[in-house]
């Protein structure tokens, strides 16, 4: 998905249809929904869902659980702040 795209679709009731687990996690965090994003990312497997998984315990503010997550990302912990790493992921996600 194109990040222009991703961005007017911002304003819609839910995610884009058919977009990957992570894009829609995403879109719910923007929308400020941040349990419909860890609902999604949840159970979703790999790296990119450790790393979305990671992102959602840091804003809650439970360091463990986030630093648990980031280990299955194969990531460190960064020291961007929240909203510098969830443009990275944007880009890192979107075309």
């Amino acid at each position: 998905m194109q990040h222009s795209a991703f961005l007017s679709s911002l304003t819609d009731p839910a995610p884009p249809e058919g977009c990957r687990t992570e894009i829609a996690a995403i879109w719910w965090l923007k929308n400020r929904n941040w349990q419909l994003a860890h609902d999604l990312i949840d159970e979703a497997p790999g790296r990119d869902a450790a790393w979305i998984h990671a992102l959602l315990h840091r804003m809650e503010g439970d360091q463990p659980m986030a630093s648990y997550w980031y280990a299955r990302a194969g990531r460190s912990a960064p020291e961007n702040t929240i909203g510098q790493e969830l443009a990275l992921m944007m880009d890192h996600f979107l075309d």
